[in-house]
């Protein structure tokens, strides 16, 4: 299916330029001459890609009244900007406002040829992203009956008409990003965006440049977390990494909602809701004086408390439940047979909580979804028990030492020759080759121990 660009430009012989060289490398192609046209295409038919004018033929209107109409309609719609007489501030703005990008007229082929195709392929992009996201995020549901996940759904309840900053305390793969998603989802801000920050990845140098962002010598512009997150929700993961010094900045965006971008001079104004998580115990750090009391006292007004999964081990049927369900429609595959009552479900102790039990869950399922339930069940004991498997191998190895030499020898060759044969398939040409041996000296080996049945 060829993409469809909707150009719209005042000057007619640049329309026609621009709608020609499009059309020439297969691309179908519609146009407006003016505000008002452009509004009624753009009502009519959403494009695969706009490109806008900046003046147009309205005082009042201008191409960056429908860059805002597109991206209100749909952000992952790319919008390149076009002017002969723009100032830099008009073509930063542009950008802030979600162009993908501005280009001065005159133009080249080559150059409008370019952009297009760059603009295009990061739209795929974004799309193939956001659908893996709401397939691994968005879809997925705070599951559980204890104590613990009954009072954090209820807190969720509360905040919904709240704009209170939150913060999540918990151990790794407790569900803190899904509960920040759950929180943004049910308040008053869910239309507007969702940014994720996380501390623990960033390097010392760059925690300022991902927040607040950068203005460069030639105009251009690196948004922040901050920036990008305006009038929607900023959850900052693992806050506790955060250097000293950068704590006391983020301080102060919470107290003025504004900020500098790095370099810049002008004030940046944003409203958000701020969601802060962590899996260290931010009060004992504040007592170490490794973090600023201020700042936690500031994100820590509505606090929510995850316990690990081992807490409430009465959740663990209805997660597998649950994960079987989704990951089984996710991937297209048949739901495996696991059986809940298996012990070592119960008495692993999950150093990755949820998160690892789904990762065992979704294992089981692209692997072993049309095993029995007895097979399952000893893959999920191999996985989570292997020191049991040790000590299988520990007794072989026992055993052995009793054993002489020359049948300990055999018994390896035998038991190596008949694996490496089933790799193979019975195939005495690859399995020679792959082992290092002649095929006439496989053979005799092979008779010598009394291996049968192969090709």
């Amino acid at each position: 299916m060829h993409k469809e660009i909707l150009v719209i430009d005042d000057n007619p012989d640049i329309r026609f330029l621009i709608c020609n060289i499009l059309k020439e490398r297969g691309f179908e192609v519609r146009s407006a001459a003016n505000y008002d046209q452009a509004v009624l295409e753009i009502k009519k038919r959403l494009p695969n890609l706009a490109i806008i004018d900046i003046k147009l033929d309205k005082a009042d209107k201008d191409g960056i009244d429908l860059l805002k109409l597109v991206t209100k309609k749909d952000k992952l719609i790319p919008v390149i900007m076009i002017s002969g007489h723009a100032t830099v501030q008009i073509a930063v703005e542009a950008i802030r406002l979600g162009a993908y990008e501005f280009i001065e007229k005159p133009f080249s082929k080559e150059k409008i040829l370019n952009y297009v195709s760059r603009a295009l392929e990061s739209s795929e992009l974004k799309k193939e992203k956001d659908i893996i996201e709401n397939k691994l995020f968005h879809s997925f549901e705070l599951i559980g009956k204890s104590p613990s996940i009954i009072k954090v759904k209820k807190i969720i309840d509360k905040l919904s008409t709240s704009e209170s900053r939150v913060l999540i305390s918990g151990p790794t793969g407790t569900g803190k990003e899904l509960v920040a998603r759950k929180i943004h989802k049910n308040s008053s801000r869910t239309k507007d965006p969702f940014i994720i920050i996380n501390a623990a990845l960033l390097k010392e140098k760059t925690y300022e440049k991902e927040l607040f962002g950068e203005e460069f010598d030639d105009g251009n512009i690196s948004f922040g977390a901050l920036e990008r997150a305006n009038k929607g929700t900023l959850l900052i993961d693992e806050v506790s990494e955060i250097p000293f010094e950068t704590q006391a900045n983020v301080l102060r965006v919470l107290i003025d909602q504004k900020f500098k971008r790095l370099n810049g001079s002008k004030d940046i104004n944003v409203n958000i809701r701020l969601i802060s998580s962590t899996s260290q115990n931010l009060s004992q750090l504040v007592d170490n004086n490794k973090f600023r009391e201020d700042l936690f006292h500031r994100l820590n007004v509505m606090p929510i408390e995850l316990a690990p999964l081992t807490s409430r081990t009465e959740d663990i049927p209805l997660l597998i439940d649950y994960f079987k369900k989704k990951l089984s429609e996710i991937n297209g595959v048949q739901q495996p047979e696991i059986d809940i009552k298996n012990v070592s479900l119960y008495t692993y102790n999950w150093p990755g909580n949820v998160r690892e039990l789904r990762n065992l869950v979704e294992r089981i399922t692209i692997l072993s979804s049309n095993e029995s339930k007895e097979k399952i069940n000893n893959l999920i004991n191999d996985i989570l028990n292997p020191s049991s498997k040790l000590t299988a191998n520990q007794n072989i190895l026992e055993e052995s030492l009793q054993t002489p030499l020359k049948e300990a020898r055999e018994s390896f060759e035998k038991e190596y020759l008949n694996t490496q044969l089933k790799k193979h398939h019975g195939n005495i040409s690859k399995t020679a080759d792959f082992i290092g041996m002649e095929r006439s000296a496989l053979h005799r080996k092979l008779k010598l121990l009394g291996i049968k049945g192969v090709n």
